[in-house]
């Protein structure tokens, strides 16, 4: 997706607040069904954020009464295997993929469509579930996805020893001079897009996520570039505490991490900055599952956390942006903070927004990147 698709601004509604998460004015819209149900709700998401434990569901709970089962995944392609599994197993009402990952998830029945009687459409950004985002999240005009949080992936770097080059470039992940630490597929990407950026590919990277002759065309020469400078890998990574560690335990100069990571990392000598070419932009949410056994309990949390609470609680703990009209209010100022002081104008215009992945494209992407680690 393009950044003029978007159609909202990372600093139009991430400014420093003085409240806090709790000091919210206008309070949670919960229905009366929800509160009385009582009931549970099984939600797979992302390992390494404890906040959503250790606080952000609690909220919730206290708010609608509706108990949170929280199964943990480093990442979307074991969120995916188990998804499978748990089409014929049972125990998943609720996923939070990336927007690009969900055509695959429908095309192999994992999904079943939201009732946007049971949401509060109204109460998302502008961009973030209309325009394009909202076509991307719909099929047959059936809503398959809705947003709960978005940030990037960047690069991370040691304020010390990394040598990010002049004006700072994906190319610092493929120098000897640096130790890096990157997720296989993110950093093929990186190959593919810094290539393209300096006229080393006989076609456009993009032309790869809608053709797939052309993806292994183009593939297969980020493979071997990437290849080449293996030998400066000092960790993959899959999920956050993997991406931490590259740094803390790893000795890592250069990583190609989510937002979150260079959050975590701020105070211990760690700047996180975008690249010439753009920062890679993620933009996650909600999927049903097909099978799901609770289904209204799941309409609640997508609809708690489109509210000004839900969206700052839920973001803070991504250490993201927040998806939620009046969320920006109820930040953690360090959050909001860290944020603006790292994207600029210019920054923001370069976003480049991972493109709608088809299950083919996927299944592809994870030979070359098996390949890659096992080079």
């Amino acid at each position: 997706m393009k950044k003029d698709d978007k159609g909202v601004s990372r600093r139009s509604f991430l400014k420093t607040g003085a409240a806090g998460v709790g000091a919210m004015a206008a309070p949670a819209l919960i229905s009366s069904r929800a509160l009385a149900s009582s009931g549970e709700l099984n939600f797979m998401g992302w390992a390494g954020y404890p906040n959503l434990a250790e606080k952000v569901f609690p909220a919730f709970e206290t708010a609608t009464g509706i108990k949170v089962n929280f199964t943990e995944q480093p990442g979307q392609d074991e969120m995916f295997a188990q998804g499978k599994v748990s089409l014929q197993a049972g125990g998943i009402d609720m996923v939070e993929p990336t927007i690009d990952r969900v055509g695959a998830w429908n095309s192999n029945g994992l999904l079943q469509p939201f009732d946007e009687a049971k949401l509060a459409m109204d109460n998302y950004l502008p961009g973030l579930a209309d325009g394009a985002a909202g076509e991307r999240s719909r099929k047959d005009g059936k809503l398959l996805y809705v947003p709960s949080n978005w940030g990037t992936e960047s690069l991370v770097y040691n304020k010390d020893a990394a040598k990010l080059g002049e004006p700072p470039s994906l190319g610092a992940l493929f120098d000897p001079a640096n130790q890096v630490t990157v997720r296989p597929h993110s950093a093929l990407a990186a190959m593919g897009r810094w290539l393209d950026a300096t006229g080393k590919l006989p076609r456009p990277w993009m032309d790869g996520y809608s053709d797939m002759g052309a993806m292994v065309e183009l593939w297969d020469i980020a493979l071997a570039e990437a290849i080449k400078a293996k030998t400066n890998v000092v960790q993959f990574w899959t999920g956050e505490n993997e991406a931490n560690a590259g740094f803390v335990a790893n000795g890592a100069t250069v990583g190609l991490c989510w937002d979150s990571t260079g959050f975590n990392l701020r105070n211990d000598g760690y700047g996180y900055i975008s690249p010439t070419e753009g920062a890679f932009a993620w933009h996650q949410g909600f999927v049903l599952m097909a099978n799901a056994a609770n289904v209204d309990q799941a309409h609640e949390l997508a609809k708690w956390v489109s509210t000004p609470e839900g969206a700052a609680m839920w973001a803070t703990a991504f250490s993201s942006n927040p998806v939620g009209k009046g969320a920006s209010a109820g930040m953690d100022p360090a959050v909001s903070e860290y944020y603006n002081g790292t994207f600029n104008d210019e920054a923001l215009s370069k976003l480049w927004w991972w493109p709608d992945q088809s299950a083919e494209f996927l299944a592809k992407r994870g030979e070359y990147a098996d390949k890659y680690k096992a080079a």
